[in-house]
This record gives structure tokens, C-alpha cells and sequence, in this order.
């Protein structure tokens, strides 16, 4: 018989166990793609992913836009994002110009036909960009592709609240959003100082409320912890705070300390970071308080109240994860935009140059700035949907694995299974023979159970990951 799920079996939703964390809490991928972006390599070039988009072009259907906006007005300490730190609002422009020309491109290769079904603006801030400069990037895009007016759309936009005017949330739904992140962190004031992130609870509750009243949904906040000056006490009072906002959805990050690859990280003192034991206890304390406010944990680092559109997307097993993390659109290519961003299609993943001037000086000459990416196998296109399954669904049944693969399950992952063996003993994953049903103890070690079945982990290779927890 078919495992079920932890709400049909009365299992609880999680379990926390700290002997089992401590053991299989290593390093490893967050699977927003499979192979992972280690895998890409400077050996696929353009002329691969103009192939690549031209097989999407044949394929059809609808599309997720995705544009990168580095600037930002003020360097957050923690950040490890690509970034260009300016207060010059006139750089703004001249890269909004240089995006659509990289538009006009991408749109021929992928058919301007095709509905956009999803759009994300993710940066750096994408409010860092001024009004008119925000309407000529959607006017530009909307001669260039296919934008969708219905409500199943998902258009959202990152905001950093202290970039925010008074007209700034106005515009973006004007132009069509209609979901919104927005970036907190820690609401405790001597946390945000240590990162030079000022932000007072009431602006980030004074822009909530506004796009509420404007119609925005599935409203996202997140939170980061690990930071320094951290307490329990201290995040616990932070929870407070944004569970009274809210939010549809919240995401609870883990700071990384990597001060050696990321510049900005010097600027926080290892001495005031909280201890491994205190993370755990604060991620511990996060989990049981969300839960005990109605939120159900989807996976990894996100939560989401029963009735968003992510948490019925879990329950009735459609679920996708991409670069932007859990999404309903697991249909949709991805035509990304702008200096470092990834694309997608069904069998290939390909990124722009992170450098800002090579990126500017490819599309001033007319050409695409792809500069690595990863074709893939018929072997790493199975696998993807194995991972996917189990990070996103919590489940994986054997039956569906053979309609849409034509292979026999076990036979296949001969030996994945029996490295599995360890983790069904501990229960961190059941298997009834015809489904693998990630158990309560094992939702938080998802990671760890994925990396069984990546092709490119089995030497254990998974030290330029971040840990699992």
C-alpha cells in the first residue's frame, strides 16, 4: 500500500532530532537546479543555449521571465548576492536599456508568442530603480513578449522596504505585479546595526499594509538567522513581530559567515555570531513557533500558510523548485535577463557573466553574455525529477517514476537504495515499496536524502556548499 502523508497518516509535520541533525547535517546543494551550478562549465557557449532555446522555441508553451538588477543604495553585510553598491540612480538606465536589448535577443530565440506566465524582478533592489525606469523595462518587455493579465499569473518583484516611496508600490501594480517579497532579516535594532541594515518594524509594516490594501497576494517576508547578536530570546521577539504582520509566506534563511568570498562579510565579527548550538536552537524554536501559528513547513527554508497557492501546490503533489526557489509553474522555461542570471530549459542551464563591464560590452556588441552552462543527459534529466520530487513533494511513488521515465525504479537506483538503507533505519525516509515517503525527522535533512541520488555527490564531493542546516 501507498505511504501517505503526514496530515493523512496523523503523523506530526516535523520532528526534531538532534543526534540525527549532528550526523547528517554536512554540506550540500540546495537543488534550486540539477546538475547544481557547480556543474556548469565555461565548455557551453552560445552557440549551445541558442540550440537549447531553439528546442524550447519547437516545444512551446509558457514561459517564466526572470530580470536581474544588481544596484542597491546601501551594502548589507551578510549579503552574498551580485551587487553593485551606488547611491547614482542615473546608472539605472543605461542598464534598463542594455536589458531589453539582451530582451530583443532572448525574445526571438524562445518565441515572443509564448505566454509569460511567471515574471520575477530579483537583485540586488529592484526598487533602487526609479518610476519611469521601472515603467520603460515593462514597456519594453511587453512589446518584446508575451505579459499575461489573468490572475493566474505570478509577477513578483523583491523590495527592500527602505527603498520604498510613495508611489513606488502603486507603480509596480500598475505595471502588472502581483506578489511581493519583502527583505527584514531581524527586526531587533542592534542585530540591524551590526549589519547595516537600519530598517524600523513600522516601515516594513507600513509597506506591508500598503500592498495589501492595493490587492497584492501571497505576500513574502524573510528573515535570516544566524546574524550577529542572535539570541534565541532575541529572534523569538523578531517572530513575534513578523507573525503579527502576517505575511503569506515567509522564508528563514541561514547565514552563511564566508567573509573569505564574499567582501562584505569582514565587516562582521566572528566573535558575535551566535554558536552552532544557539543556530540550531533558534532554527529549532522558529520551526515550532511558525507551526503553532498556522503555517505549514513546505521545505527547506519556507513557510506558508495553508491556503497560499504554495502549500495547496505541495498538497496535491505539483510543487517546483527553480533559482527562485519553490514555485507553482513547473511547466514554464526560464528566460533570465541581466548581468549573472541562470536560465532553463528541459534539458540545459546556462548563466551570464557576472562581471558587469563584460556583461555591458557583449551586449553592446550585439551578442548573448553566456559564458558557462551544462547540457543535460537523459541520466540528469531523470534524476532532476527524482530530487524534485522528494524536495518538493516529500514523496516519490514508483508507479509515476515508470510512466514518466520508462524505466524500473529500483533497478535503475540499485544502489542509491542501498545507500539509503541508513536513513530508512533512522527514519529520516520510509519505503513501502511502492512510494519513498520522507518522514517527520527527515523534512529538515531533505537536502541529505537528495544527495543520494545526484550522479555528481557520490564521491562526496560537497565541500563548496553551504552545511544543510
Amino acid at each position: 500500500m501507498a505511504s501517505k502523508t503526514a496530515a493523512e497518516s496523523n503523523l506530526p509535520a516535523f520532528i526534531w532530532d538532534e543526534a540525527l541533525i549532528r550526523r547528517y547535517d554536512l554540506s550540500g546543494p540546495r537543488y534550486t537546479s540539477y546538475p547544481t551550478a557547480v556543474e556548469f562549465t565555461q565548455t557551453y557557449g552560445i552557440d549551445d543555449m541558442v540550440k537549447a532555446a531553439g528546442r524550447s522555441k519547437a516545444a512551446g508553451g509558457p514561459i517564466s521571465l526572470y530580470t536581474h538588477l544588481p544596484f542597491c543604495a546601501h551594502l548589507c553585510y551578510y549579503c552574498a548576492c551580485n551587487k553593485v553598491i551606488t547611491k547614482k540612480r542615473d546608472k539605472a538606465m543605461p542598464y534598463v536599456e542594455r536589458v531589453l536589448k539582451e530582451a530583443a535577443i532572448q525574445s526571438r530565440l524562445f518565441g515572443a508568442d509564448r505566454p509569460v506566465q511567471q515574471l520575477h524582478w530579483g537583485g540586488g533592489t529592484p526598487t533602487f530603480l526609479p518610476k519611469d525606469v521601472m515603467q520603460h523595462l515593462m514597456a519594453g518587455y511587453g512589446e518584446l513578449f508575451n505579459l499575461q493579465s489573468g490572475d493566474d499569473r505570478d509577477y513578483s518583484v523583491e523590495i527592500d522596504p527602505r527603498e520604498v516611496d510613495q508611489d513606488t508600490l502603486t507603480t509596480l501594480w500598475e505595471l502588472g505585479f502581483n506578489r511581493i517579497s519583502l527583505g527584514v532579516q531581524d527586526v531587533n535594532p542592534v542585530v540591524q546595526k551590526a549589519v547595516n541594515r537600519i530598517q524600523p518594524r513600522e516601515m516594513t509594516e507600513a509597506v506591508l499594509n500598503e500592498a495589501r490594501q492595493l490587492g497584492f497576494r501571497s505576500i513574502n517576508l524573510d528573515l535570516i538567522y544566524g546574524l550577529p547578536h542572535q539570541t534565541p530570546e532575541s529572534f523569538a521577539e523578531t517572530l513575534d513581530s513578523v507573525i503579527e504582520l502576517s505575511p503569506d509566506r515567509l522564508s528563514v534563511f541561514s547565514y552563511a559567515h564566508l567573509p573569505d568570498r564574499f567582501y562584505p562579510q569582514t565587516r562582521i565579527q566572528q566573535d558575535t555570531l551566535p554558536s552552532p548550538q544557539q543556530k540550531l536552537t533558534i532554527l529549532h524554536n522558529t520551526i515550532n513557533r511558525l507551526l503553532d501559528a498556522g503555517y505549514e513547513y513546505i521545505g527547506m527554508d519556507h513557510f506558508a500558510k495553508p491556503d497560499d497557492s504554495l502549500a495547496v501546490a505541495q498538497r496535491e503533489g505539483r510543487l517546483h523548485r527553480n533559482f527562485q526557489g519553490y514555485t507553482t509553474h513547473s511547466d514554464c522555461d526560464l528566460v533570465s535577463l541581466g548581468v549573472s542570471a541562470i536560465g532553463q530549459t528541459d534539458d540545459a542551464y546556462f548563466q551570464n557573466n557576472h562581471d558587469l563591464p563584460s556583461w555591458e560590452a557583449a551586449i553592446d556588441a550585439g551578442q548573448l553574455a553566456i559564458i558557462r552552462g551544462v547540457g543535460l543527459s537523459r541520466d540528469d534529466r531523470i534524476r532532476r525529477w527524482v530530487i524534485g520530487q522528494l524536495i518538493c513533494q516529500f514523496r516519490l511513488d514508483r508507479t509515476q517514476f515508470t510512466d514518466q521515465w520508462g524505466e524500473d525504479f529500483n533497478r535503475y537506483f540499485t544502489d542509491e537504495l542501498n545507500r539509503l538503507t541508513p536513513m530508512i533505519q533512522d527514519e529520516l525516509i520510509a519505503d513501502s515499496g511502492s512510494v519513498l515517503q520522507v518522514q517527520p525527522a527527515g523534512r529538515l535533512l531533505i537536502r541529505a536524502i537528495c544527495q543520494i541520488f545526484d550522479m555528481y555527490r557520490k564521491e562526496g564531493a560537497s565541500q563548496r556548499f553551504s552545511r544543510i542546516i
